[in-house]
């Protein structure tokens, strides 16, 4: 049987269904953590991630294809993971392999980070521009966040060469659009309505009365 008909789609990691069931997954495995140990056991799993799964694929499509069974993904882990990893977050890989939810092990690890994160007073911000920004701009930016909003920025920037110039910030589902891009068709779009409202008045004026 081919990958195609034995792996999970793609687009699953991208239900918000899915997102939903990370998080819960997530939460369990920051409150099984506990406070004081969060920010290994993330790092752990972090490792486990990056340098584990990204780098070995066919090692990440044996434990989430539909094709090996839960026992199965199971028992890779307890003889490929568990004698290098830590008691709990064996116990966490082994309790998503009987659930038959490896394959949103990405989605739980944003979810757990993005939740630590914000418990330490942190939130995410994507910044998106026309041109690479500077660090002393980034500090700058970071501070005018942190001074506005009252939370500690983790800021995330990104090139995208359509703005023209200028800067979106997007923080959780808010965005401020202050690129140039959108400045312009602001811009344009005034003008129409101007335009149209003199030809308006024109009209109106030629219709009335005075105007015969």
């Amino acid at each position: 049987m081919s990958d195609s008909q034995t792996t999970r789609p793609s687009h699953v990691l991208e239900d918000p269904s899915a997102k939903a069931v990370a998080r819960v997954y997530a939460t369990a495995f920051l409150n099984a953590a506990g406070q004081d140990k969060q920010a290994e056991l993330l790092e752990e799993f972090t490792s486990f991630h990056d340098d584990v799964l990204q780098a070995n694929p066919d090692f990440e499509r044996l434990l989430t294809t539909e094709a090996t069974g839960s026992e199965q993904k199971r028992g890779v882990i307890e003889r490929t993971v568990k004698p290098y990893a830590s008691e709990k977050f064996t116990n966490f890989l082994l309790t998503l392999a009987k659930h038959d939810r490896l394959e949103l092990l990405p989605l739980i690890l944003n979810e757990a980070w993005q939740s630590h994160e914000e418990q330490q007073g942190q939130i995410r911000v994507k910044l998106r521009s026309a041109v690479e920004l500077t660090s002393d701009q980034l500090e700058r930016i970071k501070q005018r966040l942190h001074d506005a909003l009252s939370f500690e920025p983790i800021l995330i920037p990104s090139l995208d060469q359509e703005l023209l110039g200028g800067l979106v910030i997007q923080v959780g589902d808010t965005v401020y659009d202050g690129s140039l891009r959108t400045r312009l068709r602001e811009l344009r779009q005034r003008l129409r309505e101007r335009y149209l409202n003199e030809i308006q008045s024109g009209r109106d004026r030629f219709s009335s009365p005075e105007g015969n």
